[in-house]
């Protein structure tokens, strides 16, 4: 009834009680959300309905991955931090997929910014079951960027860019060197020192990966890199061209300082840290070369050696 004072659950008093918070999240609203992502991936747009489209025809024509170290594979990276340091480090690439509903943090924002500013690299939206399945399972954190192949050069090339100079061929080879970060630190350094290019084997050797473009500081976009099925052919091929060949080993029977055939043609063969060079490649060489180390360390990083070498010789030609 009207008035029934002592029905259940009536209010009786104007006074509000205690109440819960926001939680902070209209602050949180009123807080800036960065710059407006790209119209291809923002849902209901034109551009991200073609994306989608296109996502999905790539996906259908993409081949099965192929193992064994064949050439001519292209590479994901994946994960919100590796595709941002891709892209700012200017790793070459094709295609930036995005998750669809992406939490839209910094790290995606500045990935974003500068696959737009790239120009050349597709920005593609793809569900996440699609993206899982392009990464076999990884951790991608709905952001997947596609590395086409790496264009390897013939030896031959290398040689010949350097007589169109007017040069000595200055080359280094790569016997066992597992490891992109010291590839593309070796390119780095051989392109720093006037060289005219880097010879990787193909089988149980380091590629021109992500990892190693990175490593490079750029410089692999202007040292070409040749891979080759067999290290030894290679080296006799470049003595039958009147090219010298000298071996970097703890052993030699030569100094770095001392060896005067670093002022001509010449080709630097660095084994890997651990084993050095490989038999067949070591009785190849013409010479054998060590570096003094004073303070007692029994190897260097096949980087910092291939730097030390590279020095001298660059000292030996100015």
């Amino acid at each position: 009834m009207a008035g029934n004072s002592q029905r259940r659950n009536r209010r009786t008093s104007n006074k509000k009680g205690a109440q819960v918070g926001s939680g902070g999240q209209r602050r949180r609203g009123l807080e800036g959300k960065g710059p407006t992502p790209p119209a291809s991936v923002r849902k209901g747009h034109k551009k991200n309905r073609i994306a989608n489209a296109q996502a999905k025809q790539a996906a259908a024509r993409r081949p099965a991955p192929r193992r064994g170290g064949v050439k001519g594979t292209s590479e994901m990276v994946v994960g919100r931090n590796p595709v941002y340091e891709a892209l700012r480090d200017g790793v070459p690439a094709t295609t930036l997929y995005v998750q669809q509903y992406i939490e839209n943090d910094e790290r995606v924002r500045d990935a974003l910014q500068l696959a737009g500013e790239r120009g050349n690299i597709n920005l593609m939206e793809a569900p996440r079951p699609e993206l899982d399945r392009m990464t076999n399972g990884l951790n991608h954190q709905g952001l997947v960027l596609q590395v086409p192949p790496y264009e390897y050069a013939h030896p031959e090339d290398l040689t010949a860019a350097a007589y169109d100079n007017g040069e000595d061929p200055l080359i280094v080879a790569l016997d066992g060197v597992t490891d992109p970060r010291n590839l593309g630190a070796i390119v780095r350094s051989v392109s720093a020192f006037g060289g005219h290019g880097v010879v990787v084997p193909e089988r149980r050797a380091a590629g021109m990966t992500a990892g190693a473009w990175k490593s490079s500081a750029g410089t692999a976009a202007r040292t070409p890199v040749s891979r080759v099925t067999n290290l030894t052919r290679a080296l006799e091929g470049y003595q039958k061209a009147g090219i010298t060949v000298v071996g970097l080993a703890a052993d030699g029977e030569h100094t770095v300082q001392d060896l005067e055939a670093l002022g001509g043609p010449v080709v630097i063969v660095i084994g890997s840290e651990g084993k050095g060079l490989g038999r067949l490649v070591g009785e190849t060489c013409d010479y054998l070369v060590r570096i003094p180390m004073p303070g007692g360390a029994e190897s260097l990083n096949a980087g910092v050696a291939a730097g030390i070498v590279l020095y001298e010789t660059a000292r030996r030609r100015a």
